[in-house]
């Protein structure tokens, strides 16, 4: 529960107190609330910096219960890292009873509150009062955000205590506050573990590192929240495809105190010793796990020293993180493919340069005309539909192949209802899907060739128009068609085996991170958790945007406007500039830059 500080209604007076020590400047504020009438939207103060800390002040001496309610709330959006101010606003069961980690309830104001039922007379010893507003999204337990709609209605009852103080005595559980509020006060960042369901983890190589993306207090301790958080497990979503080097239970120690990096940005971090007796190879994966975790964070931790029962388990730095997992960032790519006007493969450097070649290989100089490509992670093969969408090729990038006969062939009777684009995961498994409206279906091809593997797809409510697998092979895109309305849909892979031991894929819990746009026409990866998605909401026009896996929205600025998209490409290395195909050709936008013309053609993709 909170307060949004840009609500609408009646200006509050209120009483701020600033100083600055060590550095940070700090606030303390408590508002003073009207005698009479009902309590009206909490408002906001202007969001500030992220080295304001904003702190609350205990309830007043004989303050009225309004005055309680707000107070309350506004100590919910402050950077007490305990909730004790919030606390003292309670009785002291419900003090004792109250769980505000269990969720974050976000509105688009600040709840509004007004005095509800019989006992809505300060006279009879108790109040209560309803907290109302529009839902945005819940945080829960684990941190994972949702989207969320609809109204937002629930009850906080006081009562005066022996020294006829107001206090609330019920309450719900969890925190609500207003969005500008949650921007404050809360901040995203990825925790990683390691995919559990592809051909790198059965082979015991090296393994893949997944995003999960939570939401922790900015100016609470973040460190410690996220390591917390990590040690806690992956949400519920992704945990039957991932898994963590950490064994079961494992926990910071009870004395482990804060998490700062020493003046060599290391950081140390002591475990229970549930983590005792760990091998080296499993310990230095957990240190990966950190170091992936805590790398956009600051001060920057280079290295991470593990220790348990007092003992060293393992140091790691981060150039040895990436020799223990992979990470899809640290495998960029070399060119930016696309089609020229022949329909041919061609390249350029994923620089600024203009100058493009054909790719060597089959479908760059041989006679077949694509409509769309793909480029294998590793840039040694690449895949292409024909013109008419009718076939599926596979070549190597290699000068003086040949391509030979399709891999995959398509019976839909038109265009549209062919092939899509296809795409690449990092296991060199080939994705796509045939759109035929008397046979649709997802299909995987394993290392690009032999019989396709038709994926289940047991909760899909519509047709496939585009798929986008991610890097880490758990996650993937899909754009799904019903009655003309195509939405974008984020599922999990998994795969077993069958009795017969052929394999068994399917994607499941799709979920839709942009549910308002009703009609999505391009979409790419975009980073460890991110996409890019142009679409429009329903009687609105055509927006390019970037997404979290989770729904939210990044704090990146957004790409800027482009007309006539028809594909767009992103890299998984957030360094390298959105690539898209417009009425202008192929164009790029470079960070902090406008739209660039590169050179006329089609269809642009980074491997994958």
């Amino acid at each position: 529960m909170g307060a949004d500080r840009e609500g609408r209604g009646r200006r509050r007076h209120a009483r701020v107190t600033a100083f600055a020590t060590g550095g940070v400047l700090v606030l303390a504020g408590c508002a003073s609330m009207p005698d009479s009438g009902d309590l009206r939207d909490v408002e906001s103060t202007p969001r500030q910096e992220t080295q304001v800390r904003v702190f609350a002040v205990p309830p007043g001496e004989d303050a009225k219960p309004q005055d309680i309610v707000q107070g309350f709330l506004e100590a919910l959006t402050s950077d007490d890292p305990d909730y004790k101010t919030a606390r003292q606003y309670l009785t002291g069961d419900a003090a004792k009873t109250w769980r505000p980690e269990v969720s974050t309830t976000v509105l688009t104001d600040g709840p509004g509150a007004k005095a509800v039922g019989a006992d809505g007379r300060e006279d009879t010893g108790e109040m209560s009062y309803m907290l109302t507003g529009t839902k945005v999204a819940t945080v829960d337990a684990q941190q994972s955000y949702a989207p969320a709609t609809g109204a937002y209605g629930r009850t906080v009852h006081l009562t005066q205590d022996d020294k006829r103080q107001w206090r609330i005595d019920a309450l719900p559980q969890g925190v609500v506050m207003g969005q500008s509020d949650f921007q404050r006060n809360y901040m995203s960042a990825s925790k990683y573990y390691f995919a559990s369901n592809t051909a790198e983890a059965a082979a015991d190589s090296q393994p893949t590192a997944v995003a999960d993306p939570v939401y922790v207090r900015r100016r609470v301790e973040p460190v410690k929240q996220m390591v917390n958080s990590l040690l806690s497990g992956p949400n519920r979503w992704l945990g039957p495809v991932v898994r963590s080097s950490f064994p079961t239970g494992t926990a910071l120690a009870k004395n482990a105190g804060a998490l700062t990096p020493d003046d060599r940005n290391r950081l140390t971090v002591p475990l229970n010793d549930k983590a005792a007796g760990v091998g080296t190879n499993r310990c230095e994966e957990m240190a990966a796990q950190l170091l992936f975790t805590l790398r956009n964070f600051s001060p920057t931790v280079d290295s991470v020293e593990l220790r348990a029962g007092g003992t060293e388990l393992c140091t790691l730095a981060r150039e040895g993180a990436d020799a223990a997992a992979f990470r899809t960032t640290a495998r960029p790519p070399n060119f930016l493919y696309f089609l020229d006007g022949k329909h041919r493969l061609v390249r350029t450097s994923v620089g600024n340069g203009t100058e493009t070649d054909p790719a060597p290989g089959a479908l760059g100089d041989g006679d077949t005309a694509l409509r769309s490509a793909a480029v294998s992670r590793d840039e040694h093969r690449a895949a292409g539909v024909g013109l008419d969408g009718k076939a599926l090729y596979v070549g190597s990038l290699v000068s003086g192949g040949s391509l030979g006969e399709p891999v995959l062939r398509s019976a839909g009777p038109s265009e549209t209802d062919r092939l899509t684009t296809p795409s690449w995961d990092a296991d060199d498994g080939l994705w796509i899907a045939d759109r035929d409206p008397d046979d649709p279906r997802l299909l995987l091809l394993e290392e690009g060739k032999g019989e396709p593997v038709e994926v289940r797809t047991p909760e899909l409510d519509g047709r496939i128009q585009s798929v986008r697998v991610a890097a880490d092979g758990v996650r993937i895109a899909l754009v799904v068609d019903k009655g003309g309305k195509k939405t974008l849909l984020i599922g999990l892979i998994e795969r077993d085996e069958r009795a017969d031991g052929q394999p068994d894929v399917r994607v499941v819990e799709l979920r839709p991170p942009t549910p308002e746009l009703e009609k999505v026409t391009t979409v790419s990866w975009a980073g460890d958790s991110r996409l890019v998605v142009v679409g429009r909401e329903h009687g609105g026009v055509e927006q390019m945007r970037y997404v979290q896996v989770d729904g939210s929205t990044p704090d990146v600025p957004a790409p800027a406007a482009l007309s006539g998209v028809k594909e767009v490409t992103a890299s998984e290395d957030d360094q390298l500039p959105l690539v898209a195909n417009s009425v202008d050709g192929i164009v790029r936008l470079p960070s902090g830059a406008q739209w660039q013309k590169v050179t006329e053609g089609t269809a642009p993709v980074y491997p994958g």
